[in-house]
């Protein structure tokens, strides 16, 4: 049986608190926690049509997730929902399992035989919340008839923004954390069982996959890792970089 990430300091701490010593672990492990800086991502992505089931991806992330906790020592929260043409993923964590989860989504695309998602993007990045939405990380698979009703989109409708649609998630995804609380639950998928119009509604996010002036990860990370050039004439702080979208 593989131990994970929490086994072990847990098995850690139980040591040292027989010990009574302060060991070099511990003494590693505060430092670490001091330094780590609470982000929030959330991206997007279609589903390939040879994608029939959506476990395999929910597999994947468990993985990856695993992954990341030996390599880095960071805990990461959040939710993936795996809809019928596209998906949505909060992931909650440091900068380097962040950056760690973006890089998996560019290399995606340089290797076709082995595509889980299509066209992903950067809906949002939020540094040092206040508090994690979730306690863990989970993934849940969505059907046809689950969440609220796409009537909005079926309307004559208004063009709205990207910031709009981005906003509407956003607030969906707070409310949902807010129920979270307040129900004690762990894992939000029961909850969405029970209260699905606290699901993302699938149509707002199809438009925000339509919309360019959303980053890839790859031009994200481009962005993230390019130097800083300040104009202090016009007061502004400008990427050395040749994208075009911000």
């Amino acid at each position: 049986m593989a131990t994970s990430h929490d086994d072990l300091v847990s098995a850690v701490d139980s040591e040292e608190e027989e010990s009574g010593a302060v060991t070099m672990f511990e003494v590693f492990r505060g430092k670490m926690r001091e330094n780590i800086v609470l982000q929030r991502l959330i991206v997007i992505a279609r589903l390939p049509h040879h994608l029939a089931d959506g476990t395999e991806l929910g597999a994947h992330y468990e993985k990856l997730n695993l992954q990341l906790s030996r390599q880095l020592w960071n805990r990461m929260t959040g939710l993936l929902l795996i809809y019928p043409s596209c998906v949505l993923h909060v992931i909650e964590s440091s900068r380097e399992v962040l950056c760690s989860v973006l890089k998996d989504l560019k290399d995606m695309r340089h290797h076709p035989d082995c595509t889980l998602l299509e066209a992903p993007k950067v809906v949002f990045v939020e540094y040092n919340p206040r508090s994690r939405l979730f306690q863990q990380w989970s993934y849940k698979v969505l059907s046809d008839d689950q969440g609220p009703a796409d009537t909005v989109a079926k309307e004559e409708e208004e063009e709205e923004s990207t910031e709009t649609l981005v906003c509407t998630v956003l607030s969906a995804l707070q409310k949902l954390g807010e129920h979270l609380e307040t129900s004690k639950k762990v894992l939000p998928g029961s909850l969405l069982d029970e209260t699905p119009e606290l699901i993302v509604s699938q149509a707002v996010l199809r438009k925000l996959l339509a919309r360019d002036d959303l980053l890839t990860p790859q031009q994200y990370l481009q962005l993230y890792n390019s130097p800083l050039n300040i104009s202090m004439d016009f007061r502004q702080v400008i990427r050395s970089s040749s994208l075009s979208t911000v």
